[in-house]
């Protein structure tokens, strides 16, 4: 299968520093993508974006194919024009969000029909019209359609659910239009169990596709649940191809997956975490409207330099917040994207060094210290 090419530059462990390349350009991985659902990245410019160390990121074929339309999107010149991204975009395939509407759609083995969350209007998704839309939208990597099986599951609804995907999965392939710079990944299902995940590698390694995600997991089964999958899932994948967990995660949730042979990785948590107040920092989490950041002269992170860290204080943004002024969760989003990037470039320099667990286990423990509180309230000490 061409379209696509992926280096495996070097390895340290289980973990692997690769290169992408895509008819966009570079993708160094391990790579986090910033999700741009519905053709944005919430509070951000694209340039922004850009200047955070982001070099790909996902859209999401179910929420623009309602609206614009794929097709107005295509109109108006693909996805990375429409939304000013020159930059490589991975689209997933509408499937998870279709499934998730579990009152509003109804499942049968050729595909979903569903009515949309925004006008109820009733819509048909199959394998091959994700295919067309992804297409349409001009997307470097075009996720295969799936039933993302939901958890908890019996193994025989697993068992079910899998096998439904690997036998849309083959007809994605079968849809898929090739181009030079552009692939398709296959996404391995199964749930918690061994034996199921190792037949979805199966079926898709004998499809062949560009690249294996892995799908079902950080859906409520806990870090060590999903690390025990990632143990006995990640090794049966083809080491020449890129991997991508879907959906995940937490900073320690991108480092434990890493050290277990993971090359991509998305979520909403950095930008939807910045929105509500949330701050990823080298020690942990902090929730900036508590009122202890009020008085609080110093940066989100004092090792960041971020426009966030290096022009605002802790005060600041506790004020923007309680003002309910939107720079808040635009400076914040700013922030969590930065310390995404940031992580992901020193765990790329690690493994280029052969220092990868020394650095991971620096990050690890420094996030399980906690925040340093502030030096008391100057003003409450003169009342």
């Amino acid at each position: 299968m061409t379209g696509l090419a992926f280096e495996l530059l070097k390895t340290d462990g289980g973990a692997r520093r690769g290169c992408l390349h895509t008819a966009h350009g570079l993708v160094n991985t391990p790579a986090f993508m910033p999700v741009g659902t519905a053709g944005t990245v919430k509070g951000m410019h694209p340039e922004q974006v850009k200047a955070t160390g982001a070099e790909i990121l996902l859209g999401n074929t179910y929420h623009l194919m309602l609206r614009p339309t794929a097709e107005r999107v295509a109109q108006l010149g693909g996805l990375h024009k429409f939304m000013n991204w020159p930059g490589p975009i991975l689209t997933d395939s509408g499937g998870f969000q279709v499934m998730s509407l579990s009152d509003l759609r109804t499942l049968d083995e050729d595909g979903v029909t569903f009515r949309s969350h925004i006008d109820g209007s009733k819509h048909r998704l199959t394998p091959e019209r994700s295919m067309q839309i992804q297409h349409l939208l001009d997307s470097n990597i075009t996720m295969a359609f799936d039933e993302c099986t939901p958890f908890p599951a019996t193994h025989a609804q697993a068992e079910s659910s899998m096998r439904l995907s690997m036998k849309w999965a083959a007809r994605c392939r079968e849809a898929f239009v090739e181009r030079c710079g552009y692939g398709l990944f296959g996404i391995v299902q199964g749930g918690v169990y061994e034996d199921l995940r190792a037949e979805s590698v199966a079926a898709l390694t004998g499809i062949g596709f560009n690249g294996y995600a892995v799908g079902g997991l950080a859906v409520g089964e806990g870090q060590e649940e999903m690390f025990r999958v990632l143990d006995f899932t990640t090794p049966m994948l083809p080491k020449d191809r890129p991997r991508y967990l879907m959906g995940v995660g937490r900073p320690s949730d991108l480092i434990g997956s890493v050290r277990r042979g993971i090359d991509m990785f998305d979520c909403v948590m950095p930008t939807r975490s910045g929105r509500t107040g949330q701050a990823f920092v080298r020690r942990g989490q902090i929730n900036i409207r508590n009122a202890r950041h009020a008085h609080d002269d110093r940066p989100l992170d004092a090792e960041c330099t971020c426009p966030t860290c290096t022009g605002y204080s802790r005060g600041y943004l506790h004020h923007l917040f309680k003002a309910g002024e939107m720079l808040g969760p635009m400076l914040l989003t700013w922030h969590n994207l930065r310390f995404y990037q940031d992580l992901m470039a020193s765990l790329r320099a690690a493994i280029e060094e052969g220092r990868f667990e020394e650095v991971a286990t620096a990050w690890e423990a420094e996030m399980a210290l906690g925040d340093v509180e502030a030096t008391p309230d100057p003003l409450k000490e003169l009342t």
